[in-house]
Parts: structure tokens; C-alpha cells; sequence
């Protein structure tokens, strides 16, 4: 195991090196601007890139195991049944070691950069505006893509510099095209119902550092492309865009946390062509089919590099496949809820690392869509080397994992940090890690 993550940054640097200029997601115009861009973002990629990702798994699952023997969240009972948060009323509580840093804070409207050192998992390096000043969109329009008008969103995140964005209102902002985010940036929906729809999405790419908490994304469309401003001092033409709720392009350090998204014509979250450092947590979706891409295609090499951590997530109703869908790369599924698919769960091609822990998997009623994985493009003696394992995850109504690759790598992680607490909570933990998933409803001066 040690000789392949020793190599895999200088091949990957050489990949990169030779690619830059094939880095050209909806850019039309590849401008000087744009390859300076897209070169540091390679390089920040790799910098971003963990050479023991065993080591990112088995400090998460420490955490977990922390936080459910300290709050004795696990007397609440393991009932099958969904109890999302937004149904409970009673004294705040914490059921995760992201939300226990910083959710039951009543004064954290002033205290909102808190936030930035609550990361886990592979993106917890992401600290988004932390260094930078508060900056309150008053304003929903979106009706300048080449000079935003300022109090606007658009404005807000193609400034120069971290910034923390907060909303001074509920709003529901209909980008006319897609929203290209400048890095070292969050986006805090918190005390305000903020909704991204009924338009095109967010778009992170070349760039590092960047946090979405606490916002409801649904219903997106591709954008018709064109000029659109995409740095303080640059705007360049865009071809159309996918309808990606949100897309990751050569992105790194990203946490998406506590968002709530449904019915985007592509995907809900993608994230490809070198995009690594990244945790996508707390979220709760519904409503769609290829919910989530990891990798952008089985040509693309770049994506070795692609470690994400996805946890503490509600799969909920009317899903159908790709939570997620990976290529190359290494993925750690960490105690979510999946309560519906219609074709799979996890699913993926070129030899993608895959740890499942401590999920819970209820499969649907028809008799041919149990499995939770699916391989693709691959024979059966292929897939068979890749390593995909599943650990303490509770299978119901019939559901099974298709394990693959070293049925001792785990005890090699322990064997690697015997300080560190190896083994995930058990799927039955999963109804109170994943309680409050979804946006969250804060109100100043209270706990959230």
C-alpha cells in the first residue's frame, strides 16, 4: 500500500502539468487569467492531497465514538423510522462531533466563525472566509453577470480575498447563470432561509478554501453561458452550463455542511478534474436521480488524487442512483442514512477506494435493486482487486454490499495508528447522527 501513495503525487503532477490547458469546464475562452488560475489550483489540489488517508478515516470515526459516549445520544433508541430535526422541539442537542463544535452555542450569530474550525474528514483543512470580514447580501437580484451589483450574492463571491457572507434576510436568488465563486470564501445561510432556485448553480472551480453551510439549493437549470465575471478583476466567456446544483472543478478544501437540495437537472453535487480535500456533510436530499459524481470520467487520471469524505448525510425520498458514483480516487462513506434508491446506492469505475462505515442501508421493495454497489465498465475480476468494504453498516429490507479488494486493510489503519479509535459506530448510531440533517433553522440569540 505505501508504494502507491508515495507515487501517486508526482504522476499526478506530471498529469496536471500536461493538462492544465484541457481544464476548460464551460471556460470558452482559455485565456492568460485562466491558466494561472487553473495551474495554482492543480498545485493547491496536490498540496491538499494526504499521503495516509487512513489516517483522515480513523480520527473521524474517533471523533464519532467521542461525541456519542458524551452526549449519550444513543438512549435515544435505534428506531428504523426517520426523525428529522426540524420535528424536534426540545433543548438543543448534539449528535455528531461537527455539530457538538459548535450548534448549541446561543450567541452564535456573533461567534459565527466557529464554524471554520468544525471541519472533519477530508476537507476539515477549509476555513473559508475565516480570515477575511463579514460581508451581508441584501439584495436577491442577479441581473448583472458582468459588473453584480454590490449587496448581491454574485458580488459577494467574486471579490478578491476571504470573506465570511451571511444573508441580513430569508431571499431566494434566481441566478440567471452560474454563480463562480472566487476561493478562500463561505457562504453561511444561518438565521435567514436562503434558497438558490429556480436558476442555474454554484460553480467552484480553480480555486481553494471554501465553505456552504445552511442553504437550500433545488431546482437548478444549466445556464446559456456567455460573459460572465468570474474574479474581481476578470470576467470571461462562459459556455453553458450543466445544471449542477453544485460542481467542483479542480477545487480543493471544500466543505459543503447542513445543505438541503433537490431537483437539479444534472447532478446535486459534482466534483471532478483533480478536485480533492473535500467533505460534504449534514445534508439532506431528495427528488433526484445521479445525485452525486466523484471523478469525471474514466480517462481522466487526475481524479487519483480525489479524496472526499462524505457523512452524517439523509438519502431520502425518490433518489435513484450515484450517492455517490466514483472514479480513481479514495472515498470514505461515513454513518449516513440511506432510506431510498431506485437503481443503487454507491456506485463506480477505475479501481476507486471505497470505505463504507457504519451506514444504514434500507434497500427498496423490488427484489433486483438490493445491492447497494454497482461496478461498471469492469469485469468481475477486475472489480474484485478494488478495495470497497463495508463496516458496521446495518442492512435492511433485504439490502447487501458487495465487498471487494483487502479484507485485512482494516486492521492494517489500526495497525498504522493504534492511537487512534478504528472502529465506525454501528449503522443503528445513524438515526442520531443524522437527526438533524439538512439546513438548519437558527435564530439569533438562540441555540440552533
Amino acid at each position: 500500500m505505501e508504494g502507491p501513495k508515495t507515487i501517486i503525487p508526482y504522476l499526478v503532477v506530471f498529469t496536471f502539468a500536461s493538462l492544465v490547458t484541457t481544464l476548460t469546464a464551460h471556460i470558452a475562452e482559455m485565456d492568460e487569467y485562466w491558466t494561472r488560475r487553473l495551474s495554482q489550483a492543480a498545485n493547491y489540489s496536490l498540496s491538499s492531497y494526504e499521503p495516509n488517508p487512513e489516517k483522515i478515516i480513523t480520527h473521524a470515526t474517533q471523533k464519532v465514538g467521542e461525541t456519542l459516549v458524551e452526549s449519550g445520544v444513543l438512549k435515544m433508541g435505534n428506531s428504523t423510522r426517520r426523525g428529522l430535526g426540524k420535528m424536534y422541539h426540545g433543548p438543543c442537542m448534539v449528535t455528531n462531533p461537527i455539530d457538538k463544535c459548535w450548534r448549541c452555542d446561543p450567541n452564535w450569530a456573533n461567534n459565527r466563525k466557529k464554524l471554520a474550525d468544525c471541519a472533519l474528514g477530508f476537507g476539515h483543512k477549509a476555513t473559508g472566509g475565516k480570515d477575511g470580514p463579514i460581508y451581508v447580501v441584501t439584495d436577491s437580484s442577479d441581473n448583472d453577470m458582468a459588473n453584480p451589483k454590490p449587496g448581491t450574492l454574485r458580488h459577494a463571491v467574486t471579490r478578491n480575498g476571504p470573506l465570511w457572507i451571511i444573508f441580513e434576510k430569508s431571499m431566494s436568488i434566481k441566478l440567471n447563470e452560474e454563480l463562480i465563486m472566487q476561493g478562500d470564501k463561505t457562504i453561511d445561510g444561518r438565521g435567514a432561509h436562503v434558497h438558490i432556485a429556480y436558476g442555474a448553480g454554484i460553480t467552484i472551480q480553480g480555486v481553494k478554501n471554501v465553505i456552504i453551510h445552511s442553504i437550500r439549493i433545488h431546482d437548478i437549470v444549466p445556464g446559456n453561458g456567455g460573459i460572465i465575471r468570474d474574479g474581481e478583476d476578470h470576467l470571461g466567456l462562459r459556455t453553458r452550463s450543466d445544471g449542477d446544483g453544485i460542481s467542483l472543478f479542480t477545487a480543493s478544501n471544500v466543505w459543503i455542511d447542513h445543505v438541503s437540495m433537490y431537483r437539479c437537472t444534472d447532478g446535486i453535487i459534482d466534483a471532478i478534474q483533480g478536485s480533492t480535500g473535500i467533505t460534504i456533510s449534514n445534508g439532506h436530499f431528495t427528488d433526484h436521480n445521479e445525485v452525486m459524481l466523484f471523478g469525471a470520467s474514466d480517462s481522466s487520471t487526475m481524479d487519483t488524487i480525489m479524496q472526499i469524505t462524505v457523512a452524517f448525510n439523509h438519502f431520502g425520498k425518490r433518489l435513484i442512483q450515484r450517492m455517490p458514483r466514483c472514479r480513481f480516487g479514495f472515498i470514505h462513506v461515513l454513518n449516513n442514512d440511506y432510506t431510498h434508491w431506485q437503481m443503487y446506492a454507491i456506485g463506480g469505475s477505475k479501481a476507486p477506494t471505497i470505505i463504507s462505515q457504519g451506514n444504514r442501508f434500507r434497500a427498496p421493495n423490488k427484489i433486483f435493486k438490493k445491492e447497494v454497489t454497482k461496478r461498471e465498465y469492469s469485469t468481475e475480476a477486475e472489480w474484485k482487486t478494488w478495495t470497497w468494504r463495508s463496516e458496521n453498516d446495518l442492512m435492511m429490507n433485504g439490502a447487501y454490499f458487495r465487498d471487494g479488494g483487502d479484507p485485512e486493510a482494516s486492521k492494517k489503519y489500526a495497525a498504522k495508528f493504534p492511537s487512534e479509535v478504528l472502529a465506525a459506530q454501528p449503522g443503528t448510531a445513524v438515526d442520531a447522527l443524522t437527526k438533524f440533517a439538512g439546513a438548519v433553522n437558527c435564530e439569533i440569540g438562540k441555540p440552533c
